[in-house]
């Protein structure tokens, strides 16, 4: 009798214990769900900024600097994404069920079912003074051992240009100090100039001997006469870049130039994108009131680069 009375106060006790289990679960997932509703309509009302939601993606495939990623739903044409190896890229072709990114770096070291986050901002480099005497990559990352460059101002690489009534007429003269271009084709600030010729003609010297003969038109220290350097290398080796860059430190030309390197061994993608990174970097100048000199050398390694790019996409709007 005593075990059989014994035996069903276990079995009510156990259905109690039973009972209560199921409450404090039924209770914890009430909790729950009433928090990610709270954190949802905080998000949505934008009452907690403190909440971070990422979209992210899966590579599906890899190759030739293209990355075809599935899930991206919302990302924007030329927003940066990141990588799961920390490599950057930017999302150039959106389609239906994926999205084509070009990749700034080695593609190898990327794999299919990598993720691929947004980072929300368009592609952009920084600008400014602090530049100067710099070697920077396309992305405006330094490239020359020197140590972080701290631009507290960044740009976007591709904007709308000014219209023409913005812009004032060619009435002040670029002086080259080479005597035959300045006397039988002068050169005007605000002007396009395009130097063309064979190979070893000499058309990389009359750049980088334009830029060291401004050196006492910035050495007058008056801003309205002085002129920043850009210059943009495309394509090129990096020993041609190491020399150029050599030069303009030994004649003191650095201090008042700002050199953009994609060079050969670079991937396309950033190939394509100096020419970009440098006009953005020169725009600065301009929008400051001061004079900017931008060499592009030179485009016809760009051009290359972007039908590289196109050819691999397979995709009209590219092409």
């Amino acid at each position: 009798m005593l075990s059989r009375r014994l035996i069903s106060a276990l079995a009510a006790t156990a259905k109690v214990s039973q009972n209560a289990g199921i409450a404090t679960t039924a209770r914890s997932m009430a909790v729950g769900g009433a928090e990610v509703s709270k954190i949802l309509e905080e998000r949505i009302l934008g009452q907690d900024a403190s909440i971070k939601l990422e979209e992210t993606g899966k590579v599906l495939s890899i190759g030739d600097g293209i990355a075809r990623v599935y899930g991206l739903k919302n990302v924007q044409a030329e927003e940066m994404v990141e990588f799961d190896s920390g490599i950057k890229g930017m999302a150039l072709n959106l389609e239906p069920d994926n999205v084509g990114v070009v990749v700034f770096g080695n593609d190898r070291v990327i794999g299919e079912g990598d993720i691929v986050k947004r980072t929300g901002a368009i592609v952009d480099v920084p600008v400014g003074e602090a530049l100067l005497g710099r070697v920077v990559d396309a992305l405006g990352a330094p490239i020359d051992g020197k140590g972080p460059i701290n631009c507290k101002t960044r740009s976007r690489v591709e904007v709308k240009a000014p219209g023409i009534i913005p812009r004032l007429s060619v009435r002040e003269p670029m002086l080259t100090g080479v005597k035959a271009v300045d006397s039988l084709v002068p050169i005007g600030r605000g002007q396009r100039e395009l130097i063309i010729g064979d190979r070893q003609t000499g058309k990389t010297a009359i750049a980088i001997d334009t830029i060291i003969n401004q050196a006492r038109f910035n050495a007058a220290g008056d801003e309205k006469k002085k002129l920043y350097c850009i210059y943009v290398a495309i394509g090129q080796k990096r020993s041609t870049v190491a020399q150029i860059v050599k030069r303009l430190t030994d004649t003191g030309a650095m201090k008042y130039t700002i050199v953009v390197s994609a060079t050969a061994s670079d991937a396309a993608p950033l190939q394509f994108l100096a020419p970009y990174s440098g006009c953005a970097m020169g725009e600065f100048f301009r929008d400051n009131g001061k004079h900017a000199l931008i060499i592009y050398d030179d485009l016809s390694k760009q051009a290359v680069a972007y039908r590289q790019m196109s050819l691999v996409a397979s995709s009209p709007t590219w092409s």
